[in-house]
């Protein structure tokens, strides 16, 4: 997998600037970070949610997860130095309106995938939400422009 052993995150969480080459590939972390947290966010990782998080990823990124590496990034050792709220508003800003949106916008949908929506889930998306500094419309993927 390119994007599991997470170099970017670390680099980027040590200060190094990102380039524009690089936050497309910044935007492919940080999505798989928040949704593999999102599926451990109840202590509780579920198959449904796994899977829901491989579609969305490949939907978004092109590339193709297994449930190992969602299972791996959820606990992934980068908690141990700082949680994930730290490490996005360290580089929210890095991130484009439109990789922030789209990253909140599938934390939602993981959290929808099975049949119940739990407190712990409600706090972890209200902390990413902050974290990311979206806006209200954005978290309801309100774009400017034309409705068809």
């Amino acid at each position: 997998m390119a994007i599991a052993d997470l170099k970017n995150v670390l680099k980027i969480f040590g200060g190094a600037e990102v380039s524009g080459d690089q936050q497309d590939q910044l935007f492919k972390e940080v999505l798989l970070m928040t949704l593999a947290r999102a599926a451990d966010a109840d202590i509780n990782i579920q198959a449904v949610e796994v899977d829901r998080v491989r579609e969305i990823l490949k939907a978004h990124t092109g590339e193709d997860f297994s449930a190992a590496d969602i299972r791996v990034a959820a606990r992934s050792d980068l908690y141990a130095e700082a949680t994930l709220v730290k490490y996005l508003n360290s580089v929210y800003k890095k991130l484009s309106e439109g990789h922030r949106a789209q990253t909140i916008q599938a934390l939602a949908d993981v959290f929808r995938s099975d049949s119940t929506v739990s407190v712990l889930e409600i706090d972890f998306f209200d902390h990413v939400a902050g974290a990311l500094h979206v806006k209200p419309s954005q978290v309801a993927g309100l774009v400017a422009g034309d409705v068809d």
